[in-house]
């Protein structure tokens, strides 16, 4: 995993807690966690909605408000 063994992720992870607090800890990783999970789901096309369609113009009545 991106080359990181275990003492670097301890090291980060003793940072995360240093700066953040353990209860905000959770919450990041919820949010962090949602937010991977819609990204991978927009790419590949699950959660895609379908684009409204154009109105078509009618000519006629373009032409008569002119």
């Amino acid at each position: 995993m991106f080359g990181l063994g275990t003492q670097e992720l301890i090291i980060i992870l003793g940072i995360a807690l240093f700066i953040f607090g353990a209860k905000k800890l959770p919450e990041i990783g919820k949010g962090l966690g949602k937010s991977i999970r819609e990204f991978k789901s927009s790419v590949s096309g699950e959660d895609e909605e379908t684009p409204a369609q154009p109105k078509e113009i009618d000519k006629d009545s373009k032409k008569s408000n002119t």
